[in-house]
């Protein structure tokens, strides 16, 4: 349930009001806008007379959410959460291009492609050191080493660094990672989710390869719910009938999610196709259709890659792909806003 407030409520009456909900039970969620102030109700309100909250001075109208998310809902949060990432900025308007290798191999490699796409103006920095594969005979990652060789990249480059969690018990590990990556696989894992819902880190949540987008954001809702709110949303294509490319991107997701929730939304074209002539389409794709951003897969070698390297750009590639993303986004890096607008 929604409250909204009446512009210049008295603030003593709505403390009362807010001491009045949490007395009842509920917990409260509070959206501070330019002209708007909203209580949202979290619990069950099935109890709760709505002409009761008319009665309140400071009550200017009264909102039932049907969904089954609240926190994640954008009725509950209508302006658009942004995520800061050691001063690059997710969401609101801003742009964010997240770069790197599938996986971590060695230091040289992971050195070499931080500072080339760092140089073509990637502001976070990607690179799996736990690889979920579908073989058990694929490699797997460095695992911690993995870790220490993202931490030297940043170290080196300065870019913040994203990379994906596989258990819980591997949390600890995390420590000096900014962005916590939840991968296809792990959308549903509501152990893993509850357990960074207890993080103060950006979680980036893929989408499942064949889920719903109600339930990738009731998975976002699972970490909200534990007290974190910094999630970004990733779609990074669906399982379909197509053969012909390795998922089937689904860029209506975009305008769809923007509508459903204020979270950022960003693409990853990599592996949305698995083909690496369709990540710049894609991309450019995202871009039209409102993301936040887009994650691309970067190898200084893709032919010799032990993880994707069909869908991995070489520096070159990537260098040019971004040439075209500045020119789109005239303001990339800064803001999008007046470029791209939100579809709601």
């Amino acid at each position: 349930m929604i409250i909204v407030l009446k512009n210049n409520a008295d603030a003593q009456k709505v403390e009362e009001l807010k001491q009045t909900l949490t007395g009842k039970g509920f917990k409260l969620h509070l959206s501070q806008g330019e002209n708007t102030t909203i209580i949202g109700l979290i619990g069950d309100t099935s109890n709760i007379s709505e002409d009761w909250l008319y009665a309140k001075d400071v009550v200017d109208s009264v909102k039932r959410i049907k969904e089954p998310y609240k926190k994640a809902n954008r009725d509950m949060h209508p302006s658009d959460t942004v995520v800061d990432i050691g001063g690059v900025k997710i969401g609101g308007g801003s742009f964010a291009v997240i770069a790197g290798p599938c996986s971590v191999e060695t230091r040289p490699q992971m050195i070499e492609v931080a500072e080339d796409v760092k140089s073509s103006g990637a502001q976070l920095l990607r690179g799996g050191a736990f690889k979920p594969r579908t073989s058990p005979y694929s490699f797997q990652g460095l695992g911690s080493e993995g870790l220490k060789l993202l931490k030297e990249a940043k170290k080196a480059t300065g870019l913040p660094i994203v990379t994906e969690i596989m258990q819980i018990g591997h949390l600890d590990l995390f420590e000096d990672v900014d962005v916590i990556q939840v991968g296809t696989r792990n959308m549903q894992n509501f152990e893993l989710l509850k357990e960074l819902g207890k993080t103060k880190k950006p979680i980036l949540l893929k989408r499942g390869m064949a889920n719903t987008l109600e339930e990738l954001l009731m998975s976002a809702e699972y970490i909200m719910a534990g007290g974190n709110e910094q999630v970004i949303l990733c779609e990074r294509g669906i399982r379909t009938f197509e053969t012909s490319m390795r998922n089937t991107l689904d860029i209506s997701a975009v305008p769809m999610l923007k509508k459903k929730t204020h979270l950022p939304v960003i693409i990853d074209p990599s592996h949305a196709a698995g083909l690496k002539f369709m990540v710049e389409p894609l991309t450019m794709a995202a871009i039209a259709a409102g993301a936040d951003g887009v994650m691309i897969e970067v190898h200084n070698n893709p032919e010799k890659a032990l993880c994707d390297g069909m869908q991995s750009l070489t520096p070159k590639m990537f260098d040019d792909l971004m040439n075209k993303v500045k020119k789109t986004v005239p303001f990339f890096g800064k803001t999008m806003a007046a470029q791209v607008p939100v579809n709601r």
